[in-house]
């Protein structure tokens, strides 16, 4: 098969032949459909998130199962399938209990092995992580969902719980933000979104965002990025999501709460360790949460609202782009990417 293959960490990614992927006795073998292209896999191409060298990336994606192990029992070649980028192993008392995508023996597709920067992309334990597609959902959507929407889901509903009325803050409007964006208004929120980038704002605001706060002329002190969004939402935020991962954005996010207010950690933090104001923590009474993806058994809450039309991924998508062009998008992401993800079509 064709795969994206890199040798070591931030060397050129190159467009290759390789082995077909063998097919796990309780899993499955995916024709890729689509896959996209997150900040996640540019964080394992830079080390950020180590992987076995060489490495095939990729964990965002949508297919059509072309072989199934003896061991599955509810999925056959054919079916149009996605998958949690985080899977779970199906057995232990974490995916028993429906957490899946905390299983301390999970298994991620560009992460753990080789992912779905290829034609085809291996799943383990089927049964337990894969989700049905509808018929009219093309590949490209349902990619989009695997990894940066279906954590925003969770992150508002699961972990931030939010309202309709309440002020929800979305710090970094890449693709996890501008669906955070996206999840948020439909649900009800007054979203608020903080950014550097004035095409990443103008794009929340199409999405929904009432508010928009440049982080870049805001951030004149320590206080100061807090202080307007307090003001914007009269008191401050009821739920503030850190979409894009660095310890100033995470510190800022605490910052803005209203009391009482959550703050959920999204974007990984390769900066090094956050400098969360404990001391507001205490006195706030606020509560932090990390969210890590969700869940197969969570999908059908969402799937649902994507159907009806409350909730509509494919609006997230920024440039469609062949496989042969993985490598140019993980580059551009070592500066201010483009707005809206970045999706890779092998269908067809």
């Amino acid at each position: 098969m064709k795969a994206v293959v890199y040798a070591g960490y931030g060397a050129a990614p190159v467009l290759t032949q390789v082995a077909d992927p063998d097919c796990p006795a309780d899993g499955v073998v995916v024709a890729v459909g689509a896959t996209g292209v997150c900040r996640s896999d540019w964080h394992a191409w830079k080390g950020h998130d180590p992987v076995r060298l060489p490495h095939i990336g990729g964990h965002e994606f949508a297919g059509v199962v072309v072989a199934a192990g003896p061991g599955v029992t509810g999925w056959r070649a054919g079916d149009r399938v996605t998958a949690p980028f985080a899977c779970g192993c199906g057995r232990c008392e974490h995916c028993l209990a429906g957490d899946a995508q905390v299983c301390p023996r999970q298994t991620q597709p560009g992460f753990t092995g080789p992912g779905s920067f290829a034609e085809l992309v291996a799943v383990h334990a089927a049964d337990a992580n894969l989700v049905a597609l509808p018929a009219d959902l093309d590949f490209v959507t349902a990619a989009c969902l695997g990894c940066r929407f279906a954590t925003a889901f969770r992150a508002v509903t699961a972990h931030g719980r939010v309202r309709p009325g309440d002020w929800l803050a979305v710090h970094g409007c890449g693709g996890v933000g501008l669906s955070t964006v996206m999840i948020g208004a439909a649900l009800g929120a007054r979203v608020l979104a903080v950014d550097v980038s004035a095409a990443a704002l103008a794009r929340a605001r199409g999405l929904g965002a009432e508010a928009t706060v440049d982080a870049g002329a805001a951030r004149a002190g320590p206080e100061d990025l807090a202080a307007a969004i307090r003001e914007l939402t009269g008191g401050g935020a009821h739920v503030s999501i850190d979409a894009l991962g660095s310890p100033a954005m995470a510190a800022d996010s605490v910052r803005c709460l209203r009391r009482r207010g959550r703050h959920v950690q999204v974007g990984l933090l390769p900066g090094g360790p956050a400098p969360i104001p404990m001391d507001l923590v205490i006195a706030r009474e606020l509560e932090i949460y990390g969210s890590h993806g969700m869940a197969a058994r969570d999908y059908p809450d969402m799937m649902r609202l994507v159907a009806d039309g409350t909730l509509r991924p494919g609006l997230l998508v920024g440039e469609v782009i062949a496989l042969r062009d993985v490598g140019r998008a993980l580059a551009a992401m070592d500066g201010l990417a483009g707005p809206g993800m970045t999706m890779v079509s092998l269908a067809g």
